[in-house]
């Protein structure tokens, strides 16, 4: 099952102990070696059965690895019993305690779980797991607490979703459409699964309905799925790309591996493995494409803190690559799994090493002053069982996650969640000067309450973010080869739910910007005073970009002589130039240029859109203008009558 994948490790017991039982016991030993843990199990279980109960090292070494089997399966109780068992024959690896202490808080026996953890610290204080018993004991007294005062969070279970073998890892792809996994009957192949009992996982899609209603789930087009288990997605921004965790089965180890997929149509193609590690045998798994150009998982490679990490690398389309640990602050001795970036500063994950209520629970971490900050979930989202794989709508906090909680058999259902209540949202465009969007375009966004966080417009150039009621905020949005923008925000305290819209309009740094609303005297180049708003923007914007320098650019229309025009034109800009000037501007990153009506306006689609008889791309240049009717000459001569400006270099300063 691809969301306890297994690593093949070995396994070390006393075979000479027992040689009349070596062949069957050397079977578990190699199943558990392999990974296949169900297997594993079973014969631990009929070992134990027909090993003598004089043979006490040796029933406790059988019911300590039978223990683990069924962790590793998501059976605690069956666990928690098999430790009891070596734990009763004073089975000399006393990591049965703190692995039975973890079965008792999977199972909400919290002060059960806090005696057994206490117990393990008595007689070794200074373990390499001591410090996951020392957050086991607080995430038990937490978990307490917790489950007194929920947070307002409302969860459901998705009982359209639910089959017998369960499901996990649902993802949204826009808003109607969720994928996710399930060893359910439909599921490529009849073979049950070595590692966990079941079948091996398949994608499923459901869609909604033109009514936002949940269709029945659905086996997915392509060559994604096979009789392999597939698990836990990510889409890139476009959806023309699937990241997923692949466990093949077969000779040697289980180990899972990080793949892509892209989709032709309607179909996902089979998948490609990634390589993320020169070792190839180091296991990976569940991706998470991030807003910020990398690629989230986790593995267990070397260098980590213990457990499986997760990291980071940029997504690249070839090459092996250099994989970038989260750190501390995430990273645990324990696991770290099922990453989901929402935004380029907001990850949420689940971590079984985290202070948490059971099992795995999800926590949500913020990036601030250059450190994680993680915040466990708490409950209802999170409870004493395993809870993981979250997504979210794209711009409310509503989504779904996965759970065992409530399920005997430790199968994983699919849950709804939202979180009601007054919230204050900030959302807004980020589009060009002709108003087209830009999509994956930054915006910075600086609070007086410390906070600095990233945000990146969708596919449709917009944004969103949740922002404190009684704060001020300060944003600059920016794009590539474009100008950046500064805007302010002051949110007032509000008693509902209410959106505040801070729209971005960027100008580009590959051709020239006209700047609306300058005007001048007729026939003259002195600037009249319903210019100056337009001249006081242009400030801003040069002083929210200092390292640019710029042409500043005047155009007549095609009436009068040339040299006229020229002359006109030229102290046009440089009336312009020294306003800027006095505006604090450095003379150095300006230059006034005079066009006369040599440099005709061609039309764009926003002038094609307001003025029917302009077709866009058509140069407004003397012949043309002929050929209009008398008032649409005169709206073409004021068209190129036009101040603007265009970016000459982005390195003023910086040399």
């Amino acid at each position: 099952m691809v969301r306890y994948f297994s690593i093949g490790v070995c396994v070390a017991v006393v075979l000479s102990l027992v040689s009349c039982k070596t062949a069957k016991l050397s079977d578990a030993l190699e199943r558990e070696a392999l990974g296949e843990y169900y297997e594993a199990a079973q014969i631990y279980k009929k070992v134990y059965a027909k090993t003598s109960a004089k043979d006490t090292y040796l029933r406790g070494s059988i019911a300590f690895h039978q223990g683990e089997m069924f962790q590793k399966i998501n059976n605690p109780s069956r666990a928690s019993s098999a430790y009891t068992n070596a734990i009763r024959t004073k089975y000399a690896d006393s990591t049965a305690i703190f692995h039975q202490a973890q079965t008792f808080q999977k199972q909400g026996k919290y002060p059960d779980a806090i005696k057994r953890y206490t117990a393990f610290l008595d007689t070794h204080p200074a373990d390499s797991l001591s410090i996951l018993a020392k957050n086991g004991i607080s995430g038990c007294e937490l978990a307490q607490e917790w489950k007194k005062t929920p947070t307002k969070y409302s969860v459901r279970k998705m009982d359209k979703l639910m089959s017998r073998d369960g499901e996990f890892s649902p993802v949204l792809l826009g808003t109607d459409q969720l994928y996710f996994n399930s060893a359910r009957k439909e599921a490529t192949g009849d073979e049950k699964s070595a590692i966990t009992g079941v079948k091996n996982n398949d994608f499923f899609m459901l869609k909604q309905d033109e009514r936002g209603n949940w269709l029945k789930p659905d086996s997915i087009d392509g060559n994604l799925n096979t009789e392999f288990d597939e698990g836990t997605a990510s889409f890139t921004a476009d959806g023309s790309q699937l990241y997923y965790t692949f466990c093949p089965e077969g000779e040697g180890s289980h180990t899972a591996e990080v793949r892509v997929s892209n989709r032709s149509g309607a179909q996902w193609g089979a998948g490609t493995k990634v390589e993320l590690f020169r070792d190839t045998t180091i296991l990976t798994a569940h991706p998470a494409v991030g807003v910020d150009g990398y690629l989230y998982f986790a593995a267990d490679a070397p260098g980590g803190y213990g457990g499986k990490d997760l990291w980071r690398v940029p997504i690249s389309s070839a090459g092996v690559y250099y994989p970038e640990n989260l750190g501390p602050d995430i990273n645990t001795p324990g696991d770290e799994l099922f990453p989901a970036m929402r935004d380029d500063s907001t990850l949420y994950f689940s971590s079984d090493g985290h202070p948490g209520m059971g099992g795995l629970d999800i926590f949500r971490a913020k990036f601030s002053k250059e450190r994680w900050r993680v915040e466990n979930m708490k409950a209802p989202v999170n409870s004493m069982a395993d809870d993981f794989g979250i997504t979210f709508y794209p711009k409310i906090e509503s989504g779904f996650f996965s759970s065992n909680r409530n399920d005997g058999r430790g199968a994983d259902h699919i849950y709804s969640f939202d979180l009601p209540g007054t919230f204050a949202y900030l959302e807004g465009w980020v589009l060009d000067k002709e108003e087209i969007e830009i999509p994956g375009a930054s915006v910075r966004v600086v609070g007086k309450d410390g906070t600095n966080q990233r945000i990146f417009t969708y596919r449709d150039g917009t944004y969103l973010m949740t922002v404190e009621p009684g704060m001020e905020y300060v944003m600059m949005a920016s794009a590539p080869d474009f100008l950046n923008q500064k805007q302010t925000l002051t949110v007032p305290q509000i008693n509902q739910t209410e959106n505040f819209y801070v729209d971005f309009y960027l100008s580009p740094m590959t051709k020239p910007v006209v700047v609306d609303n300058i005007f001048y005297d007729f026939n003259k180049a002195t600037l009249r005073e319903e210019s100056k708003g337009a001249l006081d923007s242009l400030i801003v914007m040069l002083n929210d970009n200092p390292n640019v320098t710029i042409e500043m650019a005047a155009h007549t229309d095609r009436i009068g002589t040339e040299a006229y025009n020229d002359n006109l034109s030229q102290r046009r800009a440089q009336s312009v130039v020294d306003y800027l000037i006095r505006g604090g501007i450095d003379k150095e990153r300006l230059e006034a240029k005079g066009y006369g009506k040599s440099d005709p306006f061609t039309v764009t689609k926003k002038i094609a859109e307001t003025y029917d008889f302009l077709p866009e791309g058509q140069l407004l240049d003397e012949p043309f203008i002929d050929t209009l009717e008398p008032v649409q000459q005169a709206i073409a001569d004021q068209i190129n009558r036009r101040t603007a400006f265009k970016v000459l270099s982005t390195n003023y300063k910086l040399m």
